[in-house]
């Protein structure tokens, strides 16, 4: 019934780094960026259409702590730019960096 209907952020630049600790495993695997993603809610874990994403970069001695910080912030930022475009029905996924 919800299917579809509600929208989830996830602290990952989806579909990299489903599930948690997105920001440590970004780190360990030596990327560059990190970021989130908003996207529709699914049965499957972090696997519905994505609306939106943002990215933070990785800094050469960052933490998890740190990058999720950074990640939070623009999770802020697009989280309601996401929404105001699913009211306005537009459905191309918006990118931020």
């Amino acid at each position: 019934k919800w299917t579809d209907k509600i929208l989830n952020i996830h602290p990952s630049l989806l579909p990299k780094y489903i599930g948690l600790n997105t920001p440590a495993r970004a780190i360990e695997a030596g990327d560059r960026f990190a970021g989130c993603s908003v996207h529709r809610l699914t049965a499957d874990l972090d696997a519905g259409a994505v609306l939106g994403q943002a990215v933070a970069p990785i800094l050469e001695h960052d933490t998890a702590q740190g990058l999720a910080a950074r990640v939070l912030i623009q999770e802020h930022r697009l989280y309601p730019k996401v929404l105001r475009r699913v009211l306005e029905s537009k459905d191309t996924p918006l990118y931020l960096s």
